[in-house]
């Protein structure tokens, strides 16, 4: 066991971590996506 492994920063898991990394990306490119829906009806 090297000494990256014995003295861990975080033991959180790594499914959550990532899980909220995707909601957040995702949530973004929604609003952005919403917002150019609002701009392309208000423009037509």
């Amino acid at each position: 066991m090297n000494q990256f492994e014995k003295s861990v920063q975080s033991k959180r898991n790594d499914a959550v971590d990532s899980g909220v990394g995707f909601i957040v990306s995702f949530g973004f490119f929604a609003i952005m996506f919403v917002i150019a829906t609002v701009i392309k009806l208000i423009g037509s």
